[in-house]
């Protein structure tokens, strides 16, 4: 079996530092928002290149943090993508906001800024564009476009941690970014996680406050928030990974390179790498019309082939009829396949993938 995701192997691979960081955390007697957190926060706001990063539960309630941050709520409306996982539109929910579907570029599966544009009206009041599978979104247009109408830009960066856009990483490009250190990511915890980072002192201010009950000091609540606190063990865990982050980003562009080479010419559609984008590859996502049929094909070969993702969110139950004009959406939810990635994947594996989808085309 080649799964598609194998959390447990980056584990192993810094196993005797984690066990060593886990063991400091439960011997310190301190375990909520206390030295692990704030050293994390430091460093990964460091890496990303803002000012402040601030610690929450999930990448989920980063993005709710973010927007209620940024004064966002009843009555108003953010537009997104429906290409993306639930948690972005629910996080938009969460803070009482009305989302709103922008449809894709069919080339990056990002936001399509002419969609965008068309989707604007009196009550839009941010815009979160999700920097899919690891490639960025088309931020130059995006905040031109939000700057127009004055729109809060909250990326979602869940999955493109290291990802650079014209020599600026994901996340502090907007007026905040949003991470999620689900197990699986590039920068992933054993457990749950999630991070806000921005350069705004005021928003950064605002969000340590909300994460913890609006509390500023002596447990007084200064305003309204509530509890969603990035765990003392799940920030030193992360505090390992991260100095290893941009070698495992590496490895996966190397296992793209080697899919790149062994699929060109063959029926899929590859990814593409725009102009001025640096792609981390936390899936690699090809397309074809006969994307069931193949995928039916590696499971039945033991290949943990995936799709990301087989309905949008406007099309699931829960979210039904929230979108329309969404065409490209549509269509790539039809065609779109996750093969096997990640950075202790080896070269042999990648290679029995590579014939497998040549086999199928045969």
């Amino acid at each position: 079996m080649i799964p598609f995701a194998e959390p447990k192997a980056q584990y192993l691979s810094y196993r005797e530092d984690i066990d060593r960081a886990i063991m400091k955390v439960l011997a310190s007697g301190s375990y909520i928002l206390a030295e692990e957190v704030g050293a994390f926060e430091t460093e990964f706001a460091a890496y990303i290149g803002s000012r402040w990063a601030i610690g929450v539960g999930s990448g989920t309630e980063a993005l709710h943090l973010a927007l209620k941050m940024c004064d966002i709520g009843s009555g108003d409306e953010v537009i997104t993508v429906s290409n993306t996982a639930v948690a972005t539109v629910a996080a938009v929910e969460l803070s009482g906001a009305k989302p709103i579907f922008a449809d894709i570029n069919p080339v990056t599966y990002t936001m399509d800024p002419a969609s965008l544009r068309n989707k604007i009206t009196s009550r839009t009041k941010a815009v979160i564009p999700v920097h899919l599978y690891g490639h960025p979104a088309e931020m130059d247009e995006i905040l031109g476009i939000a700057d127009k109408h004055g729109l809060r830009v909250i990326e979602d960066c869940a999955q493109a941690h290291g990802a650079v856009y014209k020599k600026k990483r994901v996340g502090s490009i907007g007026d905040v970014g949003c991470f999620s250190f689900y197990p699986t990511k590039n920068l992933g915890c054993i457990g749950d996680g999630g991070a806000v980072v921005t350069d705004d002192r005021r928003l950064a201010e605002k969000g340590r406050m909300m994460r913890e009950y609006g509390w500023l000091d002596s447990r007084i609540s200064r305003i309204k928030g509530w509890n969603s606190r990035l765990d003392e063990i799940q920030a030193a865990i992360l505090r390992v990974k991260l100095k290893h982050l941009d070698v495992s980003n590496a490895a996966r562009r190397h296992l793209a390179a080697i899919y790149n080479d062994g699929l060109t010419g063959s029926d899929l559609c590859l990814p593409t790498l725009t102009e001025g984008a640096d792609h981390v590859y936390h899936l690699y996502v090809v397309r074809t019309t006969e994307r069931d049929g193949l995928l039916e094909s590696l499971r039945r070969g033991g290949i943990g082939a995936a799709v990301h993702y087989p309905v949008p969110v406007h099309l699931q139950p829960a979210y039904a009829g929230m979108g329309e004009n969404l065409a490209e959406t549509e269509q790539a939810a039809r065609e779109i396949l996750t093969l096997p990635i990640y950075p202790e994947l080896s070269e042999e594996d990648v290679t029995s993938v590579i014939d497998a989808v040549k086999r199928f085309f045969l």
